[in-house]
Order: C-alpha cells, then structure tokens, then sequence
C-alpha cells in the first residue's frame, strides 16, 4: 500500500558550490511512503506523517549550510561541539567557524537533489515506524516564469535556526513603478542577488578578529569578516568580496523588501516603488517608498 502527501513542506537552506560558491535554495518536499497496514488499517496517520517527516527534515537539513563532503574542494575540522570548514570555489574560498548544527554533512562530491534525497531517507527510516518498509522523495524547485535570486544570509537576534549565519532562499520579486509592472527592475535584483550572502553592517569585523583555521590564508582585501553571538553559539564567516552585498541592517525579509524599495526610490526620484520580495516559497513581504524629486 502506498500513501502520498505533495507539497508536505519547504527545504530553506544554502549549500557549496565547487562553481557557484555558497548557493541559498528552497526546495519543495513530496513524499511517498511504502507499507503495510497498522491497527488503524493506515500506513501511517496523515498527521503523524506530517509532523514526522517536517520535523524530521527541519531537524537534520532545514536552515542550515549543506556541505558536500567527499569533495576535494572541503577541508574539515571538529573539536567538540564546534566546526572549522573551508572550501575551494571558483567564485574563491570560504571559510566558517561555527557551532556544529549550522552545517549538515552531505556524504557526496555534489549537493545536489539525488544526494540530499538519500540523506534524507536515511533519517527518516530512523523516524519512522516499522510497517513503513519504503520511502520516496521527491524534492523540486518551485516553478517561476519571473526573475529569482538565490540568497544567503544570518539573523542573529532570530531565537530559532534563521541565527545560523549560512542559511539562504531561492526568491522571486515583483516590483510595480507608479503602479505598473517593472520586469527590468525584478531583473536588475534577480542579477544584483544572484548566489549572494547578504550581511548586516553591524556584523562586520576585520578578517583578522576571526578564528578560523590555522590553514585560513585570507585579509580583508579578498574578503569580509562576518562574526556574532546568538543563541546557538558563536558563529564566524568569511566570504569573498565580490559575493557579497552589505545591508546597513537585519537582512530580515522585511528589512530586505524596504531596502530594496528605498534603493530604487533613490535611484528614481519622484517614482514611487512598491516591492514584493519572497523569502523562499508562499511568504514574504512588501514594501513601498518614494522621494520627491527636486
């Protein structure tokens, strides 16, 4: 017997890129369970299921930095609870020190849907009740005719996993100039925002204050220094400067849909803008703004 649930939830995540560098995603999740009938005459209760398989996959992917770890392009240390990671990309090296649950171990050369499919499954066997002898996953894109962009960023005043510095999205945008549709403007973001980390000011700090390791080989003409205490820990980063875009505050979705508005204002005076930017899949925020021009 089998028993399905399509769009069960959303994968919110970042992962390295041996091309890209650090890649934000969101990832739909459909599944499919295989087995025999309980004292229900069910394969597994629809809410169980629900709950089972989401808090599953928020617990050991959700918001956190996939790491490809059979590729050349990763070098890995853990003492403790605390991880040293760096990684050889083509758009240059990335380096964190973090606490151990910012990051998931994909046991691939590659992040990709096949790799994450499998470690996926191999925890939800883990989860999962005895009569449910096989599970499917099916993990997809959402499907957009408009621009995206592919995000990452940390929210340290965030009292859930969005504190972890290297977590992203995969958003579209909408922007309306004086009320009529501005593909050109939901292009200049999609290009601007493509694979970018996007930090907040106040989280900056010279390369040199960060404890990365003793193989790190960086200063702050290549890179940016990204360093704060939140619940979960410590957390550090360095990210090359040329994939990164520094927000004057919290790169909240909120934040974000503002900051693109009163860019755009700036560069136009006397439009008015109104901004609809997505963290992810279904959710986000809108903003508006206008300067008068002189």
């Amino acid at each position: 017997m089998q028993l399905f649930v399509k769009d069960l939830t959303v994968l919110d995540f970042s992962y390295l890129c041996a091309k890209r560098g650090m890649v934000g995603e969101s990832w739909i999740v459909d599944v499919v369970l295989e087995g025999g009938l309980d004292s229900q005459n069910m394969v597994l209760d629809f809410a169980k299921v629900k709950r089972t398989i989401k808090d599953t996959i928020d617990r050991v992917a959700d918001h956190r930095l996939l790491i490809p770890t059979a590729s050349s392009n990763v070098r890995w240390q853990q003492q403790g609870d605390r991880v040293w990671m760096d990684f050889h990309s083509d758009v240059g090296n990335i380096h964190l020190a973090c606490p151990s649950q910012a990051f998931a171990l994909i046991p691939a050369e590659h992040v990709d849907f096949e790799a994450v499919n499998a470690f996926l499954r191999k925890a939800l066997r883990e989860a999962l009740p005895d009569n449910v002898d096989g599970i499917h996953l099916t993990l997809r894109t959402e499907s957009l005719s408009g621009p995206f962009y592919h995000y990452s960023h940390g929210l340290k005043k965030h009292d859930g996993n969005c504190q972890r510095i290297a977590h992203g999205h995969r958003s579209p945008v909408q922007i309306f100039e004086n009320g009529e549709s501005a593909p050109d403007w939901d292009a200049y973001w999609a290009k601007r925002w493509k694979d970018i980390y996007l930090g907040t000011e106040e989280d900056v700090v010279p390369v040199a204050e960060l404890e990365l390791s003793a193989q790190c080989r960086i200063d702050d003409n290549s890179h940016i220094g990204f360093r704060y205490e939140a619940p979960q820990g410590d957390f550090q980063l360095a990210m090359p400067r040329a994939i990164c875009d520094i927000i004057p505050h919290d790169t909240t979705v909120e934040l974000l849909a503002d900051f693109m508005a009163k860019t755009l204002a700036d560069k136009v005076p006397g439009s008015h803008f109104k901004v609809i930017a997505y963290e992810g899949i279904g959710k986000g925020a809108i903003a508006a703004a206008e300067i008068a021009s002189s």
